[in-house]
């Protein structure tokens, strides 16, 4: 009860429904980071996603770049607010089921939790 009150308090003064950052961060010397795996592109594609589904703007979806989030070994990785849910992705695939499971329909993407995401 307290959780829905809480969700619903912040639903009406959230300016969007979900906002989602992608770590594009590239370290030096060949260390692990987002950016090895194209995490620029990733968050292109994803933000072109949500405009051409009329998902943007307020009240709708975010698509933002992030610096460092300081989870490199789990890269990939986004993070989705208000949920506080960390994803991992290989590929435009995986961007496509986050879009349309988490973002449109409202449920996690299991398989694409981070490692250290904790499952409920």
């Amino acid at each position: 009860m307290v959780g829905q009150l809480f969700t619903k308090k912040l639903s009406e003064v959230a300016y969007y429904k979900y906002h989602v950052f992608f770590c594009t961060n590239q370290r030096e010397n060949n260390k692990a980071c987002c950016q090895r795996f194209d995490a620029v592109a990733m968050r292109q594609y994803a933000k072109a996603k949500i405009k051409q589904r009329g998902l943007s703007g307020k009240g709708g979806v975010r698509i933002n770049t992030a610096g460092c989030l300081d989870r490199c070994e789990s890269g990939p990785i986004l993070v989705i607010y208000p949920d506080s849910v960390w994803y991992t992705y290989v590929d435009t695939e995986d961007i496509d089921e986050i879009i349309q499971s988490h973002l449109i329909e409202g449920k996690r993407v299991e398989r694409l939790l981070s490692d250290d995401q904790i499952k409920d």
